[in-house]
């Protein structure tokens, strides 16, 4: 049964509120803006009735919250007041509401808008679930080629993808880069991810499949596939700017061997100049070659690995990043074999 959240600050609406919907929906019930918030804290309303008239944070505040949160910006919100003028109509369906009915309430009209847009919110859902099904497919066929051209590397997108996860969770939890680790921030983070290496389409096999070490010049041309990879996903996004996640995978692919000291490549970025998500990615990177077998070496044991990862500490990597890293190596260690199997 859907769940519906009534918030008015008058006991008497919200109890007249709650008798039309009962026996339709499941009903939450909130008296200010602020326990609307809360109890959204603990359960996640699939549509919230607000009252825009009330002390302390109205509903123009109410929404405001709502809609500066990732959990909660997507649930629809259908505004109730008593006002009638159109200044208010249109500052309400500005503020991101669905839809606006007068006080006092009708039950018909209630119910007939809440289950109108229960339905639209369902259809876009799913429409935008598919939309990203899609996107994910078309991510994961481009790693496949890359994987199915340099054979050292099967497997290597989906797990880098799942350490760059954990590793963000970390970060999050100890609030550390809150502006740039949000929930979606995150999401598309991880689903950059797999296209990192998508600038190895421009580079010889003779080079990629060489079962020894790069010479210099050898190395040089490996190199560039960053920036290959980089121009490549910038004619993507261009083609494609509503795709936001590639922002991501372009600043991924053009510094994730950016090192942390400034002497890496493509760039010599140091510190912070290096994209958060590219220092992520780097000790993500780092770590699964070292603990897969490669043409050109054997494979490393988790704790060598591990103590390689710390070695780079403010050299290589950010050292936020590796302290995240080893707060959760043995669920890293977990996913690695999780993704050989």
């Amino acid at each position: 049964m859907k769940q519906i959240l009534v918030v008015d600050d008058n006991l008497t609406n919200l109890k007249q509120i709650n008798v039309q919907l009962a026996g339709e929906y499941k009903v939450a019930l909130a008296k200010s803006g602020e326990q609307a918030l809360q109890i959204c804290t603990r359960e996640r309303p699939d549509l919230v009735l607000l009252d825009i008239e009330m002390p302390d944070m109205d509903g123009f505040e109410t929404i405001l919250k709502f809609k500066g949160s990732m959990s909660l910006s997507q649930i629809p919100v259908i505004f109730l007041t008593a006002n009638h003028d159109t200044e208010t109509e249109i500052r309400a369906l500005e503020s991101g509401a669905v839809d606006f009915i007068t006080k006092p309430v009708e039950k018909s009209i209630l119910l007939h808008r809440i289950k109108l847009h229960l339905r639209f919110f369902e259809y876009q859902t799913h429409l935008e679930n598919t939309v990203k099904a899609l996107e994910d497919c078309i991510v994961t066929s481009f790693s496949d080629i890359i994987e199915c051209r340099d054979e050292n590397i099967e497997g290597h997108a989906a797990r880098t993808s799942r350490y760059v996860g954990l590793l963000c969770c970390v970060l999050r939890e100890r609030g550390l880069f809150s502006g740039e680790l949000g929930e979606r921030e995150v999401e598309m983070m991880v689903r950059a991810t797999p296209l990192h290496d998508v600038g190895k389409i421009g580079v010889s096999d003779i080079i990629l499949l060489k079962p020894s070490m790069l010479d210099d010049e050898e190395f040089g041309m490996m190199k560039k596939h960053t920036t290959i990879g980089a121009d490549i996903l910038r004619s993507m996004y261009k083609r494609t700017p509503t795709q936001h996640y590639l922002k991501y995978a372009i600043m991924i692919a053009e510094c994730h061997h950016e090192r942390f000291n400034g002497k890496g490549y493509p760039f010599g970025l140091r510190g912070t100049d290096i994209p958060l998500c590219a220092r992520i990615m780097s000790v993500a990177d780092v770590y699964d070659a070292l603990v897969d077998t490669r043409v050109y070496k054997k494979s490393m044991s988790h704790g060598d690995a591990c103590r390689v990862i710390y070695s780079g500490k403010g050299t290589q990597f950010d050292p936020d990043v590796v302290e995240a890293f080893r707060s959760v190596n043995c669920e890293l260690e977990e996913a690695s074999r999780a993704g050989k199997i």
